[in-house]
């Protein structure tokens, strides 16, 4: 049995989760900094993630009745302590060697929900026997890639069952990689003792032969890509209730909705697949009218601070998904790191509705400013 790292402690000067970013750069090296840090192409829409939900103001109210007020929700028959869940993240290994073990106690330290990646670097199971029985913890949920085996499929959909996850998320945001071209400059590849072991025994894809006039992609990977008939045959092969993740338009929502979902994730992949896709703040609004409160609607991407978590809220999402902060705070001292990330974003969002007057996330639509202030209003 290995020995554990002897545990890290935090700069006095890390205050924020821009700090953490900062600072965990400092931690990774070239490879897996442009692994975890990277986003498809020019980057257009993973700047515009964090810089849409900047633009979005806040109104200040006063003297209003804040006494006893809380952060708690209501999320798939559960309360929440608050609305902050970890966004699955592949190869958290990579960051530090307690990888999603170290992610997993955070979040059940801190009440947050968790979402395990299919691609994780640890096994399902021993995350859930880590947590599974904490009574304080928030949802632990599994998160779903498509394979082309369907039987795998299965299969890993039951061993999550087994393991006691709580709910199903299958991403649907990704047939493919995007162009990262931050990866590819720095050539990346996975060091020695990291692997997606959920994944150890899929068997490899049929080869088909390709003419000249053929595409690898489409004729190729996109043969085996989920659709919407996929999305059925999950919900009647599994007991848990199944969200989606990676839907940014409202057609798509509305299909959702038709199909009995138990809920949606608004995401664009971290701005990691198609550049130049919408930031999440900006199609949140549309998702949410589209749905009508017909299900739960989760958010994330760019989400760096207490207020723009309200501001999701306000804008129609029940709770939110971070998935680098958390990454940057494991990757500067394990699961204190996790759990000091969760504590920061817990405290601002508290500050935030106590100088917007929300005693509770319920009036999270009454923080915003309906229209900007007009030059010499105050």
């Amino acid at each position: 049995m290995s020995t554990p790292p002897p545990p890290v402690s935090l700069p006095p000067e890390i205050v924020s989760l821009a700090d953490h970013e900062s600072h965990a750069r400092t931690r990774l090296d070239s490879n897996a900094w442009a692994y975890f840090s990277g986003g498809a192409a020019d980057e257009i829409t993973l700047a515009a993630n964090r810089s849409a939900w900047a633009q979005i103001p806040l109104l200040p109210r006063v003297l209003r009745p804040l006494a006893g007020g809380h952060t708690r929700v209501e999320l798939l028959g559960r309360t929440l302590a608050h609305p902050i869940l970890l966004a699955p993240v592949a190869y958290q290994c990579m960051a530090h060697p307690d990888g999603e073990l170290g992610s997993a106690c955070a979040a059940a330290a801190l009440g947050a929900g968790m979402v395990l990646s299919t691609q994780a670097s640890t096994r399902l199971e021993r995350v859930a026997d880590a947590i599974r029985d904490d009574a304080g913890r928030g949802p632990l949920w599994f998160q779903l890639y498509w394979q082309h085996d369907r039987g795998f499929s299965r299969e890993l959909v039951q061993r999550a069952e087994q393991a006691g996850y709580e709910a199903l998320v299958l991403t649907v945001d990704a047939p493919c990689h995007g162009a990262r071209d931050r990866e590819r400059r720095a050539g990346f590849r996975l060091p020695a003792g990291v692997a997606a072991v959920n994944l150890l025994g899929l068997p490899p894809p049929p080869r088909v032969p390709l003419r000249a006039d053929q595409s690898s992609l489409f004729d190729g990977l996109l043969q085996h890509a989920p659709t919407w008939a996929d999305v059925q045959w999950l919900q009647t092969n599994t007991r848990l209730p199944v969200l989606l993740k990676g839907l940014l338009h409202p057609d798509d929502a509305r299909q959702a909705v038709a199909l009995g979902v138990a809920g949606l994730i608004v995401s664009n992949h971290g701005g990691r697949t198609l550049d130049g896709s919408p930031s999440t703040a900006s199609a949140l609004p549309c998702v949410a009218d589209a749905v009508a409160g017909a299900l739960p609607l989760l958010v994330d991407g760019g989400i760096r601070r207490g207020t723009d978590v309200l501001k999701a809220l306000a804008l129609g999402a029940c709770a939110v998904l971070i998935g680098r902060p958390a990454l940057y705070g494991l990757a500067n001292a394990g699961a204190a790191g996790v759990a000091h990330v969760l504590r920061l974003l817990r405290d601002e969002l508290e500050i935030a509705m106590a100088l917007t007057g929300c005693a509770t996330l319920a009036q999270a639509p009454q923080a915003l400013a309906s229209r900007p202030l007009r030059p010499g209003q105050q």
